[in-house]
């Protein structure tokens, strides 16, 4: 793996996702630790799960009878668990698309921390990143090291594909040609 993880941060991991397991609520592992896990370069301020909203209350009730505080912010999107003060974002409408049972099922089964877990697919990953960019958040610089350090495992093809609506993603993609990191299709870029 190429750096150490918070130790803290990877015993909440494991307690939530074995927490989540036992309880038998589908998850996926997203976010930092999802680039982490696949073997690429992030950084790990927080722990993200991704799963349906359907399962958010449940999910809520196991981890408060193991001694999580729960959270529910005004964001609509996410709900928020505490193991002290480590936060977990359980994340059931990442980038204005509901979690689904497809995308639960677009993952792979990884050891992260010696626990096997289902992790969402690093194009998964891309396209969340890339979708996430917008007028009011546009920092490229955390696309980057996600890009570089995954870029074999990532199908570039359906991330194009997935974002062809957001002008960021187009303007991510193209910068990856120009700088040699991934090529931006058949299709000619004019300087």
């Amino acid at each position: 793996m190429p750096h150490q993880v918070d130790v803290g941060l990877a015993m909440t991991l494991k307690r939530v996702a074995s927490t989540l397991k036992s309880a038998d609520i589908p998850f996926a592992l997203g976010g930092s630790f999802a680039v982490y896990a696949h073997g690429g370069h992030s950084s790990d301020h927080d722990v993200d799960f991704l799963l349906r909203e359907e399962d958010v209350d449940h999910a809520l009730a196991e981890l408060a009878k193991v001694g999580f505080r729960t959270e529910q912010p005004p964001e609509d999107w996410l709900v928020k668990v505490y193991d002290e003060d480590r936060m977990v974002d359980l994340i059931y409408r990442p980038v204005e698309s509901p979690v689904t049972d497809e995308t639960l099922h677009d993952t792979e089964q990884i050891s992260v921390e010696a626990i096997y877990m289902p992790v969402i697919s690093a194009t998964r990953l891309m396209v969340h990143k890339l979708l996430s960019y917008s007028q009011h958040y546009c920092d490229f610089a955390t696309g980057f090291p996600v890009a570089r350090s995954l870029r074999e495992q990532i199908d570039w093809e359906r991330v194009r594909r997935e974002t062809a609506k957001s002008p960021y993603a187009e303007a991510f993609l193209i910068l990856l040609d120009r700088l040699d990191v991934v090529k931006y299709a058949d299709r000619k870029v004019s300087a």
